[in-house]
């Protein structure tokens, strides 16, 4: 395969597991050097010796995203060891199923907090270096929950839609900045956050390299917005579009809520 990544430096959050981690193998495939961002050290360093074992440079930093300090330290020390960053992945996230009946304030906040702010907090750690450079590439993994509500993901679907609105107007307001702003939205993935959720034979979990071959494009074609896998999700988007009462039957229909088969494993990064 032909590195097409040679030179370039990416950060990545939420590195240590599902989506972050098939990010970064697939980013290492394509010879770039990787800032590896989580707040699991263990998991965070075994991504990273896999990463090298496909001769990329991949180096760690401890980081709570949803803690402004912390992320802004990580991306400074990224800086000082790689002397620029060419693409950041804004992907650390945790995911909560629960009806919106039952869902507390603190919950909800807890939520926007990695999903939301914790994002914004990365965004805005990378943005003055790549608008000094006039070049750079920030990605945000939202998720098809950006796009169409599914229960019981309410304060979870918020914090999508809220990325979603927010990287709508940043890449209008960058246009011509030389900063490609991109968002992927990925249907429910074969991560460990969503290990407890039963999807139907019809909507299976996708495998979270396909949403890191999506990244890959994303950011070396300058994609706007990537749903994957496509096909469904446009169909779903264009159903929406519509009429909302078609979008709720196909939700219905095709089950795309799962099952809940068992009590979920909370684990620190990772999005479904």
């Amino acid at each position: 395969m032909r590195a097409r990544m040679t030179g370039k430096t990416v950060l990545i959050t939420g590195a240590s597991s599902g989506i972050g981690r098939a990010a970064a193998l697939a980013f290492a495939e394509e010879g770039a050097s990787l800032a590896l961002v989580a707040r699991n050290n263990e998991r965070l360093q075994a991504v990273a010796e896999e990463a090298r074992a496909l001769g990329a440079e991949a180096r760690t930093y401890l980081a709570d995203t949803s803690a402004e300090e912390q992320i802004r330290s990580a991306v400074a020390a990224a800086l000082a060891d790689f002397g620029q960053i060419d693409a950041a992945l804004c992907n650390a996230g945790i995911y909560l199923r629960c009806p919106a009946k039952d869902l507390t304030m603190a919950q909800i906040r807890a939520i926007m907090e990695t999903n939301f702010f914790g994002t914004l907090n990365t965004v805005y750690a990378v943005l003055p270096h790549m608008l000094a450079r006039h070049a750079g590439s920030i990605v945000v993994t939202s998720s098809m929950d950006g796009k169409k509500g599914v229960p019981p993901d309410a304060a979870y679907v918020a914090s999508k839609f809220a990325l979603n609105g927010f990287q709508q107007v940043l890449r209008q307001e960058l246009r011509g900045s030389g900063i490609h702003v991109g968002t992927i939205f990925p249907s429910r993935t074969d991560t460990p956050q969503i290990a407890h959720v039963d999807c139907p034979g019809i909507t299976p979990k996708a495998d979270p390299s396909l949403i890191a071959k999506a990244m890959v494009k994303c950011v070396l074609k300058r994609k706007k917005e990537m749903l994957v896998p496509f096909a469904p999700c446009k169909l779903l988007v264009l159903a929406d579009a519509i009429s909302p009462s078609l979008g709720d039957w196909m939700v219905r229909t095709f089950r795309l809520d799962g099952v809940a088969a068992r009590e979920p494993v909370v684990l620190e990064e990772s999005l479904k």
